[in-house]
């Protein structure tokens, strides 16, 4: 693999989750030093050399500003972080969808805040953002209606913030994952066709461009990561 990271400093929130661990190995195999906040202790498996932060809630301002003001600097931040819940809108509690709001929004925008900050106060030229959306953002599903709210609101950030920072050279992307074959999606429909789910490994090789310096002219865009799932 490339080593195009070399030396950069990549923030990877839910890096201790399925699609994370992907990720963060990635990244690290490309030479980046990865940090990771964890809602609890972290990883059983830890990826070596990565720096996890244990206990951190995500959702709360002052714990998020201190994770990346405690960076010495900082090149990308990749949001994988976020929740999911399935209920018709009938079924839908106005809880249920505060919850969504604050898993996938609030902790998008704080991370994305701080990140745009730290990025600047690096004082290099530019940087990444990559935040995660939903397949069901682009190709409504029935079911879905808390979750796609937060998620489409995530995609409302990621344009607001790739406008807003396009002179500076600070990219925004999001991803929109489908159906991952995880160990928990594998548990939950046991009877479902797991060859056709998107692998975490080919969803990090997304990220991976996403998050590459190379990548120069591309921002504001929700990139399809759902395969044929």
């Amino acid at each position: 693999m490339q080593r195009d990271l070399e030396g950069l400093t990549i923030v990877v929130t839910g890096g201790a989750g399925a699609l994370g661990g992907a990720v963060v190995q990635e990244l690290v195999d490309a030479g980046a030093a990865v940090v990771v906040p964890a809602i609890d202790a972290g990883p059983a498996e830890p990826v070596a050399g990565v720096r996890y932060l244990p206990r951190v809630d995500l959702s709360q301002e002052t714990a998020v500003e201190a994770v990346y003001a405690g960076l010495p600097s900082l090149w990308a931040s990749v949001h994988l972080a976020g929740g999911f819940t399935w209920a018709k809108v009938e079924d839908t509690t106005l809880a249920t969808v505060q919850a969504q709001w604050t898993l996938n929004a609030v902790t998008a925008f704080l991370c994305s805040r701080a990140a745009v900050a730290k990025i600047r106060a690096t004082g290099k030229q530019g940087g990444r953002i990559v935040n995660t959306v939903a397949r069901a953002v682009l190709q409504p599903a029935a079911g879905l209606a808390a979750y796609t709210m937060a998620k489409a609101a995530v995609a409302a950030l990621t344009a607001q913030m790739a406008e807003e920072l396009r002179d500076e050279g600070i990219n925004v992307n999001a991803i929109a994952p489908g159906l991952i074959d995880t160990p928990a999606n594998r548990k939950a429909m046991p009877d479902a066709d797991p060859s056709r789910w998107t692998k975490p490994a080919e969803i990090a090789r997304t990220v991976h461009a996403l998050v590459s310096p190379a990548l120069s002219v591309t921002s504001g865009a929700i990139v399809p990561v759902y395969g044929r799932s």
